[in-house]
């Protein structure tokens, strides 16, 4: 009766409800965003069982009274996107239907048949599902999944025919009858774990013929619904997610969370770094600017701070023995020239800066070693080309002498040793008019005495 098949939707409803708060998960491996089929699982069989009654929600039927008889099957299914599958499905199960009820002008029909039974002894179609959405219930780890299915097939049947008298005869005594029918439908999936999912499914088959009740009326086709509830397994590994349940969205923002929270750590990160860099800077700025013993040497440079007022220092502030001798001679070798021409073949500074790279360090070491065990006096002429405006060319061959001074320093060398003069461009000496003129006249010079 229409009763049982009430009762059989309030029982997929409740099954809905207590799956939907019980899917849930404690943990979810996200995938990248747009990984390929192969990262999910895509294969899946299931099973259910429900109701099978002779009738759908619209349309005429032979019989004035449905009933609902027991109906199970089963699929196999493949996943070829996150919202389309295609399905093969199996049926089985019993339709019946009688003439009870009264039509409105007293009679029971216009059939002279009192009621039928037909035994649907194999059903198999070919289905297109679609899912048409995705949703939460309580939270990200259970999924809702509303789908629509459309498809045909073949079904093997007899049916037993039960006239006004009582009489029970075969509508097909000697075979089955093999008809096509067209199941359209609607479900719904509940994702009860990584692994298996609650299917509640309803559909609508409509028959290519006119036999499944046993009696021709018109050119009306019969047709029969089938409402059920059943368990999807997907196939595969475990680790692996479901392609018709992972939500892509989903990925998405956690993809971007994940990588803001990276991103705001590595800039933290960062800014605790150049904190660290801008303080120790600041510190050693300040103890370049000072020199708090008045010795010549800045505190950055100074090996022996806190020397008296007045007293000779070296390059490293520390005091310088006097002794007094007869003068001798100062002796400036070819090897001694050889260190400095390598030095000044190798000086290179940064475009249009005084700051000297790193390269020109080891040869300019040499030269403040020299100076330091010969205590030769070393006089630095920067120069220029006539590029730019000679306030400019001044001032940048100024900076470069007393940079290289600073350096020289640094290493060792007596700072009241070295003299640092900027000439600008006015000491060329090679044609301005030509690149290659230009570079020759862009140089230190450095003169031994």
């Amino acid at each position: 009766m229409k009763i049982n098949y009430l009762k059989v939707s309030a029982l997929s409803i409740t099954m809905l409800l207590a799956g939907s708060v019980s899917a849930q998960e404690n943990s979810e491996n996200y995938l990248a965003p747009f990984s390929p089929a192969s990262s999910f699982r895509t294969w899946s069989v299931g099973i259910n069982a429900g109701a099978l009654a002779p009738v759908v929600p619209f349309g005429k039927n032979d019989f004035t009274n449905w009933e609902t008889d027991f109906g199970y099957g089963a699929y196999i299914k493949k996943q070829l996107s996150h919202n389309f599958s295609l399905q093969a499905n199996f049926l089985r199960g019993k339709l019946n239907a009688n003439n009870d009820n009264k039509l409105g002008n007293g009679s029971s029909s216009a059939s002279p048949l009192n009621s039928y039974e037909t035994e649907i002894h194999a059903a198999g179609n070919l289905t297109a599902n679609f899912n048409i959405g995705q949703f939460y219930w309580l939270n990200r780890k259970s999924f809702l999944s509303p789908y629509l299915t459309g498809g045909a097939g073949l079904m093997s049947y007899s049916t037993e025919l039960t006239n006004k008298a009582g009489a029970t005869t075969e509508y097909t005594p000697d075979a089955s009858i093999t008809e096509v029918y067209f199941p359209l439908g609607a479900g719904l999936k509940i994702g009860l774990s990584r692994t298996i999912n609650l299917d509640l499914m309803y559909t609508m088959n409509f028959v290519d013929g006119d036999n499944l009740d046993g009696y021709h009326n018109g050119p009306q086709n019969d047709k029969f619904s089938y409402a059920s509830a059943g368990l999807e397994f997907a196939l595969g590994s475990k680790s692996k997610p479901q392609l018709a349940t992972y939500n892509p969205a989903a990925a998405l923002e956690y993809d971007y969370i994940k990588r803001n929270k990276d991103l705001v750590e590595q800039l933290a990160s960062e800014r605790a770094k150049n904190a660290a860099e801008i303080q120790q800077m600041t510190t050693d700025w300040a103890r370049f600017k000072n020199d708090e013993d008045k010795d010549g040497v800045s505190d950055f440079f100074d090996k022996c701070p806190g020397t008296p007022a007045g007293a000779q220092v070296d390059g490293g502030g520390c005091p310088l023995q006097v002794t007094i001798n007869n003068p001798v001679k100062v002796v400036v070798s070819e090897e001694d020239r050889r260190v400095v021409a390598e030095a000044i073949k190798n000086l290179e500074f940064d475009l249009g800066k005084s700051t000297i790279r790193s390269t020109s360090y080891p040869t300019l070491n040499k030269v403040a070693a020299l100076l330091v065990q010969k205590n030769f006096s070393l006089k630095l002429a920067g120069h220029t080309d006539n590029t730019g405006s000679m306030a400019l060319n001044l001032s940048l061959s100024k900076d470069r002498a007393e940079s290289v001074k600073a350096y020289l320093v640094s290493q060792g060398a007596n700072a009241s040793r070295i003299e640092a003069t900027g000439y600008g461009p006015n000491q060329p000496i090679a044609t301005n008019q030509t690149a290659e003129g230009r570079q020759q006249n862009r140089r230190v010079e450095f003169t031994l005495y």
